[in-house]
Formats: C-alpha cells, sequence, structure tokens
C-alpha cells in the first residue's frame, strides 16, 4: 500500500516536472510539492530527553549546547549533537509543515528555533554578497526580541509568561545565545565556500512553518 502511494505521488512530480520545467520558477515550485507529496510526510521531532534536572525558564528547558557564545546555557557533551543541530538538520522538512505535535519539552525550543531560522533566511535572502548576508544575520542577532508574555512573541500559548523578572531575564539571555549560535551556523549552510549563496536553502524563505512568521 506505501508503495503504491509513493508511486502516485511520484508520478504526480514527474507530471508537474513535465509541465513546469521551461522556467526556474517552475522548477522550484516542483521541488517543493515533490517534497509536499514525498518527503514531506514526515515531522522530525527532537530526540533530546529532558530530565528532572534541567532549569526551565517560562517553560522553556535551558538544553546543552555546543557554543563558545556567552550565556547560560549548560556545555553539552564533546561529539554529542544539540538542538541547533537538530532545529538545522530538520528545518528543510519540518517548515513544509503547517501543524506540529509537541511530543517532549524538547520539541518547544525546536519550534522556536525553526521560526527562527526561518525569519534568519527571509533576512539573508534579500542580501547580494556574503558579506551583506554577514551583516544582516550580525545585526539580527544584536535586535531586542520579545519573549513569552511580551507583545509580539509568535508561540504564546507554547510558553508562560515569565513568573519574575529573573525568570524573563534568564530566558531572554538563553535565547539570546541560542539565537546567535543558530546564526553563525546557519551562515555556513547558507553560503558555499566560495562566497556563493545556497539556492536550496534560501528557497525555503518562502516557506511559512506552523503558518507562523516571526516580526522581521
Amino acid at each position: 500500500m506505501r508503495f503504491c502511494k509513493f508511486l502516485a505521488s511520484l508520478t504526480r512530480f514527474m507530471v508537474l516536472v513535465c509541465k513546469k520545467i521551461t522556467s526556474f520558477a517552475g522548477m522550484k515550485r516542483v521541488a517543493f510539492v515533490f517534497l509536499e507529496t514525498v518527503s514531506g510526510r514526515k515531522v522530525y521531532h527532537s530526540t533530546i530527553k529532558v530530565d528532572a534536572e534541567t532549569t526551565h525558564a517560562c517553560g522553556c528547558p535551558l538544553l546543552p549546547l555546543r557554543s563558545h557564545i556567552k550565556g547560560p546555557a549548560p556545555a553539552a557533551l564533546p561529539g554529542s549533537s544539540d538542538i541547533i543541530d537538530e532545529a538545522i538538520n530538520f528545518f528543510r522538512a519540518n517548515v513544509l509543515f503547517r501543524k506540529f505535535e509537541v511530543k517532549g519539552a524538547a520539541d518547544k525550543l525546536l519550534i522556536y528555533l525553526t521560526l527562527y531560522i526561518n525569519m534568519a533566511l527571509k533576512r539573508i535572502e534579500a542580501c547580494k554578497t556574503e558579506a551583506d548576508g554577514v551583516k544582516a544575520i550580525i545585526t539580527l542577532g544584536l535586535e531586542k526580541f520579545p519573549i513569552p508574555g511580551e507583545p509580539g512573541f509568535p508561540l504564546g500559548g507554547l510558553f508562560t509568561a515569565a513568573q519574575s523578572k529573573d525568570e524573563g531575564d534568564l530566558l531572554r539571555s538563553y535565547l539570546k545565545q541560542v539565537r546567535e549560535e543558530t546564526s553563525g551556523r546557519l551562515m555556513e549552510k547558507v553560503y558555499r565556500q566560495n562566497g556563493t549563496p545556497n539556492k536550496w536553502w534560501l528557497a525555503f524563505a518562502k516557506r511559512k512553518f506552523m503558518n507562523i512568521m516571526m516580526p522581521l
């Protein structure tokens, strides 16, 4: 049964190729349709386990990171993958979905980072050179951003408002560290070694994860 469904999806994909391959825009649309009908069926959830000893702020787990950026995140074990690795690796599959079921506490941060990557790609998409892209990302990292309970925060139903100033400051500091580290790793994906943009990443800037868009 699954094989028959796959063949049907593949057939639809080939028909679209024949109709739209005459233009680059058509090719991008075909690629998106193929991902949605064949690969895009699987939602990727975080595999990181959150235990009773994990610190939380506003309902968000403060997960370990591989980062040299100053912040409150615990250090991840050497050689291990962290939530940023998962967010970047899963992004092009997960961003295709308008619904995402939270199956663990780490999924909350995965959702937040997926939206952040989407926003970062939109900033980079408008840049003509790698230098402009780096400048845009640095500017993004310096901008003030809302946390749960503040106007403009896009995931109010997923997190809780801070119960104290200390809790709010802790989450803001953690998210700042996470955002800056994510931006640095994302640049390695978006631009090739010769400085040219990777269109197979930037094309996903046009998607809207969970039908939500962080304010630009």
